[in-house]
C-alpha cells in the first residue's frame, strides 16, 4: 500500500471517529435538555361532585290584578320621587297604584258603618250597665250585643272593600312587570297592574340519575354557575329529594335552594349545578390531564436531582379537572405538569418553569 493511500485511510478513520463522538455528544446533550415544567406538591382541598342543570325560579312571584273597575293613578316610589318603574325594589305594603271611583266609595258606606259601630258600642255598654242593675232583660242585652257584632262586621267588610282602591305590594321584592296606563284612565276588574318577584332566595328543580339516589342527600352543598357569570359561583343546598324514580327517564327529582342575596342570578336563568357529594380539606391533589395510563397502572413523573422518576399512583376523589392521590406521591415533591409526554424513567430533564 502506498504512503498516500495509507494517509487517506487514517484520515477517514479519524473523521468517522470524530463524527461518532460528535453524535454521541449531541445525543447526550439532547437527553440532558428535555424541557419540563414542574410544581411543588402541596396539600389542598378537593370536592367530588355530580353535575346537573336546571332553571332557577324566585322564592316569591306575585301578579297583582285590579279588583274593581276604576280610574288608574300610578304612585311615586318614595325613595326616588318618580313614578314606580320596572326594576325598582319595593317593600311589602307600599302603595303602587290608586284606583278612584266615587260611586264605588259611596256604595261602601265606610263612614256610615263606622258611625253605626260607635252607636252600637255605646248602646251595648249602656245595656250591660242596666242589666247589672236589673233595668233590662237578658234578651235586650243579647240584642244589643248582636247589633254591636253586626256593626263591627259591617265596618270590617267596608274596610276590606275600600282596600280594593289601593294596590299595594303583598311582598318585598322587585317590580318585574308594570304595564303602562295613562294616569286617570279607567281600568277594568282583573287587569294586571304589576308583577313582583322576590329572588334573594331562588329555587331550582333538578332531575338526577337513578344511580345517585343513595349518594345525594338533603343538606349537601351545591355550586351554581351561569355562562353569563363565568367568574362567579353561588352556593346552594339540596333541600328536598323525591324517593320515587321516574319509570320513563330513570331519574328522581330534587330541589335546590340558592342564596341569591347579591342578585347575580335572575329568574328564569338556565344554570349548571355541581352537587358536592364528598369533600376533603387537606390532601394531595393533582391535575387529571397529567396522568398517563400504562400497563403498570396510572403513572406521573416527578423530578429528583435533575432526572425524571416515574411514579405509579393510587387515586381517590376526583372531579372534572382534579384528582386526589392516595399513594405514590409525597408532599413537597416536584411534579412534572408539562413536557411529561416524551419522558421515560431516569430521563434527564431541564426545568423551564
Amino acid at each position: 500500500m502506498s504512503p498516500m493511500k495509507s494517509l487517506f485511510l487514517i484520515s477517514a478513520a479519524a473523521f468517522l471517529l470524530t463524527a461518532g463522538c460528535r453524535n454521541n455528544d449531541q445525543n447526550l446533550k439532547a437527553d440532558v435538555e428535555i424541557p419540563v415544567t414542574v410544581e411543588d406538591i402541596r396539600l389542598r382541598p378537593i370536592d367530588e361532585f355530580i353535575n346537573t342543570t336546571g332553571t332557577v325560579i324566585p322564592k316569591g312571584d306575585i301578579e297583582i290584578k285590579s279588583r274593581i273597575t276604576a280610574s288608574y293613578f300610578l304612585e311615586n316610589n318614595p325613595r326616588t320621587g318618580r313614578p314606580w318603574q320596572m326594576g325598582d325594589r319595593i317593600q311589602a305594603g307600599e302603595l303602587i297604584v290608586r284606583l278612584e271611583d266615587r260611586e264605588y266609595v259611596n256604595s261602601v258606606k265606610l263612614e256610615t258603618n263606622e258611625l253605626n259601630l260607635e252607636l252600637s258600642e255605646s248602646e251595648l255598654k249602656k245595656q250591660e250597665s242596666l242589666y247589672e242593675k236589673g233595668g233590662v232583660t237578658q234578651k235586650e242585652l243579647k240584642t244589643a250585643s248582636i247589633n254591636y257584632e253586626n256593626a263591627k262586621t259591617n265596618v270590617e267588610t267596608a274596610r276590606l272593600q275600600m282596600e280594593k282602591t289601593k294596590v299595594t305590594a303583598p311582598i318585598t321584592g322587585v317590580i318585574v312587570d308594570l304595564p303602562y296606563h295613562t294616569q286617570g284612565t279607567q281600568v277594568e276588574t282583573g287587569l294586571t297592574i304589576a308583577k313582583i318577584m322576590d329572588y334573594k332566595v331562588m329555587y331550582m328543580d333538578v332531575q338526577l340519575p337513578e344511580k345517585y339516589i343513595n349518594i345525594i342527600k338533603p343538606g349537601q352543598s351545591v355550586f351554581i354557575t351561569n355562562y353569563t357569570l363565568p367568574n362567579d359561583t353561588i352556593e346552594g343546598t339540596i333541600t328536598q329529594l323525591s324517593p320515587a324514580i321516574n319509570a320513563d327517564t330513570r331519574t328522581f327529582k330534587g330541589n335546590v335552594s340558592i342564596n341569591n342575596e347579591s342578585a347575580l342570578l335572575r329568574p328564569g336563568m338556565f344554570v349548571k349545578a355541581d352537587i358536592i357529594t364528598s369533600h376533603k380539606d387537606s390532601t394531595i391533589v393533582i391535575p387529571k390531564n397529567i396522568i398517563l395510563s400504562r400497563q403498570k397502572g396510572k403513572t406521573v413523573f416527578v423530578v429528583d436531582r435533575g432526572v425524571a422518576a416515574e411514579r405509579v399512583i393510587t387515586t381517590g376523589l376526583e372531579n372534572i379537572n382534579d384528582i386526589e392521590v392516595v399513594s405514590g406521591l409525597a408532599k413537597e415533591e416536584r411534579l412534572v405538569t408539562a413536557g411529561f409526554e416524551t419522558l421515560s424513567n431516569r430521563s434527564k430533564v431541564k426545568i423551564i418553569k
